[in-house]
Parts: C-alpha cells; structure tokens; sequence
C-alpha cells in the first residue's frame, strides 16, 4: 500500500480531490478557492482539473455561500463550503443555525442536507482580527449538526473524504497553524477501512494521568507527554477527533486506568467543550478519579492580538502544570 509523507494542508487537498473523482455531485465552494486555490491553498489546482462549475470561486458573502449550498444539497448534490477564515463564520451563522441543522428534522426525516463547511480554526499564525477564532462549542450546542476536527495528515485525508460521503450535515475543522505540519499517509487505502469518523483514538499510550485534545492542541499534548517522559511520568493522550456526537468511550477507559484527566482546547474555558467533558467523565467515572478533571483553555477574553497570542494560547508548559496539579490531591 501506497504511503507518502503530506502536510495536513495537502492531504486535504488530497481527499478533497478524491471526493470529486468518486462523486460528479460533489461541489466546492468558497472565496478564492479556485484560480487563487484558497488562502492556504488547501484546494490548489482543483478548479483546474475539474473546472469552474466544480470548483466555484463564490462572491464574499458566507451566508450567500451557505444558503446556495443548501438549495444545492436538497437538489442531490454534495456541497463542500470552505469559509476562509473562522471568524468569517458568523454572518453565515443564521443558515447553518436555521436551515442547514434543521431542514432534517423540519421535513421529518424526508430531506437531508449532505454538506459539508470547511473551517480554519484556532490561532497561532500572527493573523490580525476575525482571523483566529476557536467557534466550535457555538456548533457542537446545535442539534442537527455534526462536528469534527483533524489532528494528522491520515485524519484529515480519510476524515474529510468520509465528511463529504455523509448524509449529514457537518462542520470540519481544520487547524490553521498544523496545516504545514506533515506525516504519513495511506493514499490506496480503501475509504471503508478508514477509522470511523465519530470515533476518538489513543494516540499516544500511557499510565499516569489522561490528557484530552482535539485540532491544534493534539500536537501540543504529544510534545507534553514527551517531555513528562523525560521525567518518568507516562502521559495517555486521546485524540477526541469528533466534536458533536462525542465519542468519549476511549477517554472513560482511559481514566479508569490512570485515575486523572486533563482536558485542553483553545477556545475560552467559560461554557467550552470542555466543560461538558469534564462534566461526563465526572459522573461516569468518579469512583476512578484520584482527582477532580481539570481544563486548560483560552482565557475568557476576546482573540487578542497577534504579538501577545502565545500568551493566550495553551502551551506544553501550562498543560504540565495541570498535569502536576492532578498529583496535588
């Protein structure tokens, strides 16, 4: 079986084109996704192999976006939407709130809205306002939708592939700053043989205590656990990879093993998702826990600027301060 080693950028890239070679249905769109190939081109030399009626370079307008690609969805088609950058996502809010999550219930299971909107999420590129924001608790509290988010080139070649054959509506996120991040990549293998899309994975083993991430912060728990290692505390990160449904039947197992769980996301700690996963592993596993589940989050305040994100973004440092905090008890 064919393996190369990709950045996450191009096996998006990768899927996406195996989607549009697999299914005549399957439509892109979003500003300057075509000619240009994105801003990070993640859809670079698409519009050109398969042309403009495939590939459509939108006007700038998410909720003109949105709102076409459901009429396109309820049509047959399969609409993949990339909104350029996540804090673009909110004037398109009201139709992924209103119409994309509802159309399935409000017709009584009679229409589906097979799409899918691309978003690049989280921080630590240096990019001014409305340019890194962290939006997913806001679609994960939405009934109808789903959410999920790559961590690795694998995930997201076989991720978004698996996003775009579904029937359901789904929000991918996609983590900016990780986009040049590469790895290895079974472009032959069959997509049926994929690891299951609302599925969570142990992607580093470990004893010790449990460490809960998704998107751009797997990367940073890895190199946490790394550097615990040095100082012979063996850390187990989980992967959550799935949003909305959460799968959090690898973090239960986890914690009962290891009696400790730290849960890390970027977005603000106040109502974020990992409150509500401190919340379940709390009562499904209480009489496990050695210790109460702590978060490490962004701050409750707005994206600050670019010269002071790092400040603001959770790094390896303060994910072993929760860590040591979890062996105070």
């Amino acid at each position: 079986m064919a393996t190369e080693t990709l950045s996450i950028g191009k096996a998006l890239n990768a899927g996406l084109r195996r989607a549009l070679e697999n299914d005549p249905k399957v439509v892109l769109m979003g500003e300057d996704i075509g000619k240009l190939g994105g801003v990070f081109r993640i859809t670079d030399g698409l519009q050109k192999d398969f042309g403009d009626q495939r590939v459509i370079d939108t006007p700038l307008a998410e909720s003109g976006i949105i709102g076409t690609a459901v009429g396109l969805a309820i049509r047959g088609f399969r609409p993949v939407c990339e909104i350029q950058f996540d804090g673009f996502v909110y004037p398109a809010y009201d139709q992924i709130v209103s119409q994309v999550a509802k159309m399935h219930y409000r017709s009584q299971g009679k229409v589906r809205i097979p799409m899918v909107i691309r978003i690049p999420f989280g921080g630590g590129i240096g990019a001014v306002e409305h340019h890194s924001e962290s939006p997913e608790a806001y679609f994960a509290h939405t009934a109808g939708l789903k959410v999920v988010s790559c961590a690795s080139p694998q995930d997201a070649y076989s991720m978004i592939q698996q996003a775009v054959a579904s029937d359901d509506p789904i929000v991918f996120l996609e983590p900016k700053r990780r986009y040049w991040e590469k790895g290895p990549v079974e472009l032959d293998a069959p997509l049926a043989e994929a690891y299951p899309l609302h599925s969570a994975r142990v992607v580093r083993p470990g004893t010790d205590a449990t460490v809960l991430a998704y998107g751009p912060m797997v990367r940073t728990c890895l190199d946490a656990a790394t550097a615990a290692a040095e100082d012979g505390r063996e850390l187990e990160v989980v992967d959550l990879r799935t949003l909305s449904p959460l799968d959090l039947s690898a973090a239960y197992e986890s914690v009962r093993r290891t009696g400790r769980c730290v849960v890390v996301h970027e977005a603000p700690g106040n109502l974020g998702l990992g409150s509500e996963i401190a919340a379940r592993i709390t009562e499904e596993c209480f009489y496990s826990l050695e210790s109460p589940v702590l978060r490490v989050t962004g701050f409750d305040v707005p994206y600050p600027a670019a010269r002071v994100e790092e400040e603001y973004l959770p790094d390896l440092d303060r994910v072993l301060d929760a860590v040591d905090r979890t062996f105070g008890w």
